[in-house]
């Protein structure tokens, strides 16, 4: 059963404790996958596919009639379900694109910053016991409408050596340039430093298990990520006027997805918390993830009940949540509260699935309170800025005095030389 706290009684260390550094062993395989994979290249990457997926690989590749043998086998309703989320993410997400921008205010001076979409991703999608969709969607579109030239996936296959059409699917319908049959540390390996089959790509991007997690951040530094991926997390603020049966599905949409989720509810109402402790009893039975969502809960689950509405607030920006639900009567009145937070849902008709599959933004998002200073998978992550500059001779001579002090109280001679050495 989920536990019951009170706001005051606890520390803010003790809200919510969230710890995603992989364990020793964890460290020594993917060291061991990575130096493998760089080495032997598609041979390592179809030892693994056997080894931990059961498939026997012939080609990694995913070809062109695998893709159009997906197409036409896809229940027309989800092919078009899948259109139309694609359209509402790619609306949302121009809505990201920068503007380049120059200043000219003073003679002989112009400064400006441009904005340069990076030339390959590498977008890793997750397999094993569920296919998603939906994280082909939100990690490829954006970099598509950030211009990225070429867009690289990396999926395990199934013991048939295959992918789950609805996979290849949504990667087409993204934009997808090309799909490799690969999944775990290994894929993680070959996107940063490349193999025979696999380019080298500029920034990996997408959620994955620990094993994944932690090769991401080994390769930090050769290519960039977008972030370091934690269990899904969901923090329902609830005033005593939700539905109990209500916010316990809402909890269990994430508690669903692992074992080491975490549903927390915060809450003003003390018999709000008491109504969905007991509805949550009620609805573990009838899932089909029932033992995930169990531990779920019963291990990472809280809920929080605090005097008022200010200190519930309060708790959501500590914990920082990857998803938070506002459920509350007027929930664009504490919006400018909210601190602290992945993806913000508002109001009480507004599930966090909404955000999920369909409503246009993101759901790659910061997790382990990680929200405090990150934020979710946009166009930003698939651009670089380059600040410029230019000076007339004129406009150098003029600040060339300033400079040249400015670097020798540094005791930087040479930067200064390089300014005065033009006027001597």
């Amino acid at each position: 059963m989920i536990k019951l706290y009170h706001f005051d009684e606890l520390k803010p260390e003790e809200i919510l404790n969230r710890d995603i550094r992989a364990e020793k062993n964890v460290e020594d395989v993917v060291d061991g996958i990575i130096a493998d994979v760089r080495a032997r290249g598609d041979e390592a990457l179809k030892e693994y596919a056997l080894k931990f997926d059961g498939a026997k690989l012939d080609n990694i590749q995913v070809t062109q009639e695998e893709i159009e043998e997906a197409f036409a086998n896809m229940d027309g309703y989800f092919l078009e379900t899948l259109r139309e989320a694609a359209a509402n993410i790619e609306a949302f997400h121009r809505q990201q694109v920068h503007k380049n921008f120059v200043m000219n205010d003073k003679p002989g001076i112009v400064l400006g910053q441009k904005y340069t979409p990076i030339e390959k991703a590498g977008v890793y999608v997750p397999g094993g016991t569920a296919a998603y969709p939906s994280t082909v969607l939100m990690d490829v579109i954006p970099a598509k409408v950030a211009g990225v030239s070429e867009i690289v996936m990396t999926t395990p296959a199934g013991k048939d050596g295959k992918i789950d059409p609805v996979i290849l699917a949504a990667a087409a319908t993204a934009g997808v340039t090309r799909i490799f049959k690969t999944g775990g540390a290994q894929a993680v390996a070959a996107l940063a430093y490349g193999t025979q089959s696999i380019p080298a790509v500029d920034k990996i991007v997408g959620p994955g298990n620990i094993y994944v997690a932690t090769a991401k951040r080994k390769v930090f530094g050769k290519v960039g990520i977008d972030m370091i991926a934690g269990p899904s997390e969901i923090l329902v603020l609830a005033d005593g006027g939700c539905d109990p049966a209500w916010v316990a599905a809402d909890l269990l949409s994430q508690a669903e997805h692992d074992r080491l989720a975490s549903p927390v509810l915060v809450t003003d109402s003390a018999e709000l918390a008491k109504a969905v402790q007991a509805e949550l009893e009620v609805q573990i039975p009838q899932l089909p993830r029932a033992a995930i969502a169990r531990a779920s809960v019963d291990d990472n689950g809280k809920i929080i009940v605090c005097s008022d509405l200010r200190k519930a607030i309060e708790a959501c920006n500590i914990i920082a949540p990857e998803h938070l639900e506002v459920c509350v009567d007027d929930p664009f009145s504490v919006l400018n509260e909210i601190k602290n937070a992945g993806s913000i849902f508002l109001g009480r008709n507004v599930p966090e699935a909404l955000g999920d599959y369909f409503a246009g933004p993101n759901h790659t998002l910061p997790t382990s309170g990680t929200a405090r200073f990150s934020s979710p998978l946009g166009v930003d992550d698939f651009v670089k800025k380059s600040s410029f500059i230019y000076y007339t001779r004129e406009a150098l001579e003029k600040a060339a005095p300033r400079i040249a002090d400015f670097a020798e109280r540094e005791g930087l001679h040479a930067h200064a030389r390089s300014v005065t050495i033009r006027y001597e």
